[in-house]
């Protein structure tokens, strides 16, 4: 058996790294300086097929994902191989948890009861949750289609909603299995949702149907368990020690950056900075560059489907400097009225704030194009990207976008992490909007010295392990076919359509031609929230209220909807079930 180079997790990280991968200055400082072998080894030969999850994240070149790098942290199983048993059930393979060689972290042991199969309805190294029920071996076994129990509700009329064999197309058979030595980039939704433990449980007695994506995604267990095993066996904090977790803790930690930007496509690492989410990111371009650019007189432009999270800021943000929030008005099927918009501008705007995908239209604007006229007029641009960066594929740089933020959590990663994008000229104007650790150069009485961009907006302790799974999150979702996702959804957007215009009184809200797969509706005669409750009692959630988005709702003389939004692991046939229970509640006396 050759002896690896490193020891720890130094191994599993130069192949996380890779050679080619981008890496941000705090790399080079917390980068192990020995030796460069980028082979993880799973016994004792090197694995070349890839693992569920695995593969070179977009743009990354030979960088390899976290989880083949995590299946190396000391406790933790890797995931299933060619020769592991897939049926539910079973275990990984015995002594399969570590890199061969590599020196678990004392006092620390396997985590207890954590199958690296698909289908189990508990996070690993928890308990389940009480009066939960699981959904034993449901939608576990390659080649089964879709969750058994889940292609008919009782009572729900057969032959209207059943779809086509050609609905929604379906990734080639002989390349769908997630599995090791699949093709890399073949997908379909039951590829997907074999990564998904919560999706294997029942609620309500009825296999759960998430259509609440708009909220929150649900988590792949590589996620789930890259975040296990960095608590279990690499958790230091960053930057600022010379000890061996300490750079391991580090130089993930930056990887997380360099994966960002990859996503993105943003030129380097240096312009993603690490904050909580969308929310904070736009506050910090708010704090920072709006209050050193933005005056009297001066004009913020935001259309009217845009989230709170985009309002409220510069609402605030005008008061205190005299300036205007002004509202871009909509079309009736949702779009932002271009005409208006240009109209709009003028020398007075300083920033244009738009959603790259709205959260209760689906609204997708054309954000180049209304970029591009920004810049005519001096004016920047920030793209709130929380809804569109788990849809289809993101460029920061075709769009020429001044700053882009996105969530953690709506993107299959945990919650209480996030980015924003900014132009480097941009950050290297902005002042510190938080003072602390980590974002200083030197402190003294006399004079404080901040740290480049991005760490200089980074005060404190950041969230780590959320980074972490992100970074296993962008590994993940980089195993499919963004383009295939994209199409995928885009078709099962038509059949629900089709199919939800099958319920009286339902209407739908919002017609815009470019869209993600968003559905707000309101059903006549009865209150969004009592249809989420009815809905929630046959396992189906869905969302219900403003959805943080009033002006939007307001446009169509509303205060509250019900929101369905669908992601790459909903089915035609949770579409049939949301169909069928509301056809039953207009039904009901």
């Amino acid at each position: 058996m050759t002896t690896p180079e490193f020891t720890g997790l130094a191994a599993p990280l130069s192949a996380l790294l890779g050679k080619e991968a981008k890496t941000g200055a705090a790399d080079a400082a917390a980068a192990p300086a020995t030796g460069t072998n980028t082979a993880v080894r799973t016994d004792t030969a090197t694995s070349t097929a890839p693992a569920p999850g695995t593969g070179a994240a977009p743009g990354a070149g030979a960088t390899v994902v976290p989880a083949a790098a995590m299946a190396g942290l000391p406790g933790m199983q890797p995931a299933p191989s060619a020769a592991t048993s897939a049926v539910p059930g079973t275990s990984a393979v015995p002594d399969a948890g570590a890199v061969p060689g590599m020196s678990p972290v004392p006092g620390t042991s396997a985590l207890m009861g954590t199958s690296a199969v698909p289908g189990v309805g508990t996070v690993p190294g928890m308990e389940a949750v009480p009066g939960l029920e699981a959904a034993p071996s449901m939608g576990t076994v390659p080649g089964v289609e879709t969750v058994p129990g889940m292609e008919t509700v009782p009572g729900t009329p057969s032959s209207p909603l059943q779809t086509p064999a050609a609905a929604v197309p379906t990734a080639n058979p002989t390349t769908t299995q997630h599995l090791p030595g699949a093709q890399r980039g073949a997908f379909s939704p039951e590829m997907a949702r074999r990564d998904f433990p919560i999706l294997h449980r029942l609620v309500n007695g009825r296999p759960l149907v998430w259509l609440d994506n708009g909220a929150t995604t649900q988590k792949p267990r590589q996620v789930i368990e890259a975040v296990a095993a960095f608590y279990g066996s690499a958790n230091s904090n960053i930057h600022r020690g010379a000890h061996t977790m300490a750079r391991d803790a580090t130089a993930l930690y930056e990887a997380g950056r360099a994966a960002v930007a990859d996503f993105l496509g943003a030129p380097s690492p240096e312009e993603i900075v690490f904050v909580r989410g969308t929310t904070e990111a736009i506050n910090l371009v708010a704090e920072t560059w709006g209050r050193a650019n933005i005056g009297p007189g001066d004009d913020i432009l935001v259309p009217v489907l845009e989230h709170h999270s985009d309002i409220v800021p510069w609402q605030q943000l005008a008061a205190e400097t005299h300036a205007r929030v002004v509202p871009v008005p909509l079309l009736p099927d949702g779009q932002i009225d271009q005409f208006a918009y240009a109209d709009l501008l003028s020398s007075r705007t300083r920033l244009v704030a738009v959603s790259h995908a709205s959260n209760v239209l689906g609204t997708v604007p054309p954000v180049a194009e209304m970029t591009a006229l920004a810049h005519r007029y001096g004016a920047k641009v920030l793209v709130d990207g929380a809804q569109a960066v788990a849809h289809f594929p993101v460029d920061v740089q075709a769009m020429d976008a001044d700053f882009y933020a996105f969530s953690g959590h709506k993107l299959f990663a945990p919650t209480g992490i996030g980015a924003l994008y900014a132009k480097p000229e941009l950050l290297a104007s902005m002042v510190p909007w938080q003072g602390g650790g980590n974002m200083i150069e030197s402190v003294s009485f006399d004079r404080t010295t901040f740290a480049p961009a991005p760490h200089r907006f980074e005060a404190g302790t950041g969230h780590i392990s959320g980074v972490v799974g992100l970074l296993a999150a962008l590994d993940w979702l980089s195993s499919f076919d963004h383009e295939a996702i994209a199409k995928y959804e885009a078709d099962l957007l038509a059949y629900a359509r089709q199919a939800l215009a099958m319920v009286p009184g339902l209407e739908v809200l919002g017609d815009a031609p470019d869209r993600i797969a968003v559905l707000a509706f309101t059903l006549a005669g009865h209150d969004p929230t009592a249809v989420a409750q009815s809905l929630d009692l046959e396992g189906i959630a869905v969302r219900s209220g403003h959805h943080c988005a009033q002006p939007a709702l307001a446009h169509y003389g509303l205060d509250s909807a019900v929101r369905a939004s669908l992601a790459l692991y909903n089915t035609p046939e949770e579409v049939d079930q949301l169909v069928a229970s509301l056809l039953r509640l207009q039904q009901s006396p």
